[in-house]
């Protein structure tokens, strides 16, 4: 059985990887990534197309010049992406996503099982921690830099407002971006992420600060020891 000390510490990390996991999962879910609001130029007057989408899903409103809302629709984000560059970028997030939620639940179950056993093999130890955390970090970080690439470097709110509102739309007269929490939250899972490698950092150096304590040379013996 493991010392309370280390049960302790691999719990603390394991409830890390744990919020981890459950904030992928509603990264992946939720709808509030970014808030658009894109000018179109058309066939009448100019019409203010207001967009909420996440990765899977998207709401349009659309406003006339006056401010008049003339409908609102849910579709799906899949379906109404006509850019290959756009589409690709889009399911390349989801599938960085997919690969930090299987890292976080592997190293939940690491920290999990170093907390209420000792396994022989060192990569079941500390080492497992901290690969599938960093992987784990490594991948979200990806993730929330190429998402904003797709929004800005492929006009995806553009992309989004012509495919999947139903009204003629012309020309892109300009638009706005903001990020949602769905977006933000990446930040939170990153430090959680980065909590759980301290936790078992500091575990670890403490570790291997008592073990060389004990394999001190016999010249730092005290003096009756060595008499005796």
């Amino acid at each position: 059985m493991p010392s309370r000390k280390k049960a302790s510490m691999f719990a603390s990390s394991f409830c890390t990887c744990v919020c981890s996991f459950v904030l992928i999962c509603v990264v992946l879910a939720t709808p509030q990534w970014v808030s658009s609001q894109v000018r179109f130029s058309g066939t009448i007057s100019n019409v203010t197309i207001s967009l909420r989408y996440g990765l899977f899903t998207a709401t349009c409103e659309q406003f006339v010049e006056a401010g008049i809302q003339v409908t609102e629709d849910t579709f799906q984000v899949a379906d109404a992406l006509g850019s290959g560059s756009s589409r690709s970028l889009n399911i390349a997030t989801i599938a960085l996503l997919v690969l930090a939620l299987l890292s976080s639940l592997l190293s939940a179950g690491f920290t999990c099982t170093n907390a209420v056993s000792n396994p022989y093999q060192t990569f079941l130890g500390a080492v497992g921690v901290y690969t599938w955390n960093s992987a784990c970090g490594v991948l979200i970080l990806l993730a929330m830099i190429l998402f904003p690439v797709n929004v800005e470097g492929n006009r995806l709110s553009e992309d989004l407002a012509r495919g999947g509102c139903s009204i003629p739309l012309q020309t892109a007269l300009g638009s706005k971006h903001n990020y949602g929490y769905s977006y933000w939250i990446m930040l939170l899972i990153l430090f959680l992420n980065i909590a759980s490698f301290i936790i078992i950092y500091f575990y670890d150096h403490a570790r291997y600060s008592k073990k060389k304590e004990q394999e001190r040379p016999i010249e730092n013996a005290p003096k009756d020891v060595i008499l005796f």
